[in-house]
């Protein structure tokens, strides 16, 4: 008698006990208001969702190591350790549709990601890096923006940062960068610290800052959505 063998196959997450994530090419929903339309605080989104999509870009990834850091560490694993875990707070809330350009160690083109940010309609788009400088003694957090509707983004997430890092508030700065140009959602970027700051890579590096900062970004962001949908004139300009 021929006897027949069944084998399962078990594929594990690249992250262990880590909930499903949204990403590139992932046309699924993430945390949507429920049914009755309850927390309907939050205006929607051009793309029909209730509430707010937030597009987190985990700066780097594959061939594209990014910055060097003074222990060796990559740039693009400090990137995707932060992004995951800003995506987790606001996955949270049901007035946020978290989305990831990346969850593991794939290269994505910039124009992707800001295109990838256009598909979804995004209410704002959050591209997370470390810095870099010859110079080891250089440190500092400093946020970037294009377009200029998109400095109060800029603003409100910078002010909440520059007190988590604990690092020195190097300002809100305006550059084109690539991955922002084209995004036609409010789009920034964050150098949260310079890995090649041996003092500031371990922090960086540390389990509780990149918890202190998540906690930041979204906070930062929960107040940008606030004080634009709060009518009563107020906005941040362009010092």
């Amino acid at each position: 008698m021929t006897g027949i063998i069944a084998l399962a196959i078990i594929l594990w997450p690249p992250y262990d006990q880590q909930p499903p994530v949204h990403t590139y090419g992932d046309t699924a929903l993430s945390g949507a208001a429920d049914a009755e339309g309850n927390g309907s605080a939050g205006e929607a989104s051009d793309n029909g969702l209730p509430g707010y999509t937030i597009l987190i870009d985990a700066g780097h990834g594959g061939k594209d190591p990014g910055a060097g850091g003074a222990s060796g560490e990559e740039e693009k694993d400090f990137t995707l350790s932060l992004a995951r875990k800003v995506y987790a707070l606001l996955e949270q809330d049901p007035l946020y549709n978290p989305y990831m350009t990346r969850t593991d160690d794939t290269f994505i083109e910039l124009e992707e990601r800001s295109g990838y940010s256009n598909e979804l309609g995004a209410d704002a788009f959050l591209s997370i890096h470390g810095n870099t400088f010859q110079d080891s003694r250089v440190s500092g957090t400093e946020t970037y923006y294009d377009a200029a509707s998109s400095f109060p983004l800029a603003n409100s997430i910078h002010r909440k940062l520059a007190g988590a890092t604990g690092f020195p508030d190097r300002g809100v700065k305006q550059e084109q960068w690539k991955v922002l140009e084209g995004n036609e959602s409010p789009a920034i970027l964050m150098e949260l610290g310079f890995m090649t700051n041996p003092e500031e890579e371990a922090q960086m590096l540390d389990e509780a800052w990149q918890d202190r900062v998540a906690g930041a970004i979204v906070e930062g962001l929960k107040e940008y959505f606030s004080e634009n949908n709060r009518g009563d004139g107020l906005s941040d300009e362009i010092p």
